[in-house]
């Protein structure tokens, strides 16, 4: 699993570098979070643009990710691929993150 941090104006950006995140890789996904999420930032925007699958447990680990944020943090996803969004869609996860087109429309959006 690959993931790469960087922040832009108060906004901690992690950036996912694989194809997938499935079963196989969902314990080592929510580690290396637990790993890039120990700043304060307010607000993280988790860069999805390379994923072209996500399955129930890879979803489950990205809530679990959400909830580790604790109270007063937020997790965004940007860049899904249609089959990625489906699925946040269909499970009604699009009720719980804001979902974005791009990261640079992620950016654009006001935290709030």
């Amino acid at each position: 699993m690959g993931l790469s941090s960087d922040t832009t104006g108060g906004t901690q950006v992690i950036s996912v570098h694989c194809d997938r995140i499935d079963a196989a890789m969902a314990i080592q996904f929510k580690e290396d979070m637990r790993t890039q999420t120990q700043s304060e930032a307010k607000r993280v925007v988790l860069d999805l643009s390379s994923v072209e699958f996500i399955d129930s447990s890879g979803l489950g680990a990205i809530v679990a990710s959400m909830k580790q944020l604790g109270d007063g943090r937020r997790l965004d996803l940007a860049g899904l691929h249609p089959i990625v969004e489906k699925v946040f869609r269909l499970t009604r996860m699009d009720t719980v993150f804001r979902l974005f087109a791009s990261l640079d429309d992620a950016l654009a959006a006001n935290a709030d």
